[in-house]
């Protein structure tokens, strides 16, 4: 290997006039990328970390292909820590760095980014509302899938459906267009994010964030924007920091009261006691449960928020789940009720659901009625591949044996 660490990557300028490197940049093949920083600047995965903001980890994960970028914020930090010429960045879809330079040797090449951009451009003006629609459609297909079989099996569907939905939102011109295009990414990163969560990856958990948040914002969509910096909450109560997520969703409360649909000012109130639970607050936490039960619409779920599904049960699940940290006896009843409403679809929050009534039934003495409660959140878990339940599960399971020595 050569260079330490810090030391700048850089890789041969004749390297970037391959025609194997010019399909690398046109695919956006970033293993691809940093298997030529391996082969021809000598850097290491460390080195690669350190010029480009990316945690070695995942470094790793990307060259051995189990990870995707699709961040345009995580590509420009690629090519700046490579090096990469102007002719380069733009055929991977990044603006020249110096745009008044002269086009050199590379005046041919230049022309045919230039086509490739046209072209890319005159694919976005064929999307119309009947295919953002379609767009809209899959990420509701991909929702009810992510609910039954989790996010672990769908993640290739993901991760191609999000591409296809920014390339196509990069290269819209018409206003309209453009902002229902935001929308729908804006969802499905969201959806992306929670998957991300569930999986324990909070680094993509907090990207696949960020760009919810980006896109509801140019989609003015406030509802949008408040479930998704709401939803980036959690990745801060998974990080231990479980004080700044309370307070992150107080202020997202203040922001949006009354801005927002009602169901999401439920769901915002109810995030809200989780997090002042997870911290330890009872009192901010019966507030807000309080407030959620007293905000939540009779009937059905808003056929506008197709991302909150939320009704009685799924909010006496929220306050069992909640309460079952205080030791409330009145937990295992909300826990039982919620459980008896459970929509069948719902894998996920029913492995939470029953690892919460396994605790709650715990916290009482009951050992004996725990363990079919864990074995069905671990069957659950399992088969959705959900790593968050599965290290809760495997906690409530050693408390359970230990109960019953």
């Amino acid at each position: 290997m050569h260079g330490n660490t810090f030391e700048p990557i850089r890789i041969p300028a004749w390297v970037w006039d391959r025609d194997e490197t010019r399909d690398i940049l046109r695919n956006r093949d970033v293993a691809g990328l940093f298997r030529l920083a391996v082969k021809y600047a000598g850097a290491s995965q460390v080195r690669l970390s350190a010029a480009t903001g990316i945690a070695q980890g995942r470094i790793s994960q990307i060259m051995r292909g189990q990870r995707q970028v699709t961040d345009l914020e995580v590509y420009q930090r690629i090519a700046t820590g490579l090096g990469l010429p102007d002719h380069a960045r733009m055929l991977i879809g990044l603006a020249p760095l110096d745009i008044t330079s002269p086009t050199g040797d590379h005046g041919e090449e230049h022309q045919e980014q230039n086509e490739e951009l046209r072209i890319r451009i005159e694919t976005a003006a064929t999307i119309d509302t009947t295919m953002v629609a379609i767009l809209f459609t899959e990420t509701n297909n991909l929702r009810l899938l992510d609910r039954r079989l989790g996010g672990v099996v769908i993640a290739d569907k993901m991760r191609a459906h999000i591409s296809q939905i920014q390339r196509a939102h990069r290269h819209a011109i018409r206003p309209g267009i453009r902002a229902r295009l935001a929308h729908v990414l804006s969802e499905t990163a969201a959806l992306a994010g929670w998957q991300a969560i569930d999986h324990c990856v909070l680094s993509d958990a907090w990207d696949y964030h960020e760009t919810a948040i980006s896109a509801a914002r140019e989609a003015d969509d406030p509802a949008l924007l408040a479930y998704a910096q709401g939803q980036q909450a959690y990745v801060l109560i998974d990080l231990g920091r479980p004080a700044e997520a309370a307070e992150l969703l107080r202020h997202i409360r203040h922001t949006y009261d009354r801005r927002v649909p009602a169901h999401l000012r439920t769901w915002l109130a109810a995030a809200h006691a989780e997090a002042a639970a997870v911290l330890g607050d009872e009192t901010t936490t019966r507030t807000a449960l309080d407030q959620a039960a007293a905000l939540l619409p009779e009937g059905e779920p808003d056929p506008n928020l197709p991302y909150v599904a939320l009704n009685a049960h799924h909010l006496a699940r929220w306050r069992g789940n909640c309460l079952v940290r205080f030791g409330d006896p009145e937990t295992i009843e909300d826990l039982r009720s919620a459980l008896a409403g459970m929509d069948g679809t719902f894998n996920r929050a029913e492995a939470g659901l029953r690892c919460d009534l396994a605790h709650a039934l715990l916290a009482t003495g009951e050992p004996e009625a725990a363990r079919p409660h864990l074995h069905r959140a671990e069957h659950l878990a399992t088969m959705i591949k959900s790593r968050r339940h599965g290290r809760r599960i495997a906690e409530l399971k050693r408390a359970a044996a230990h109960a019953l020595r």
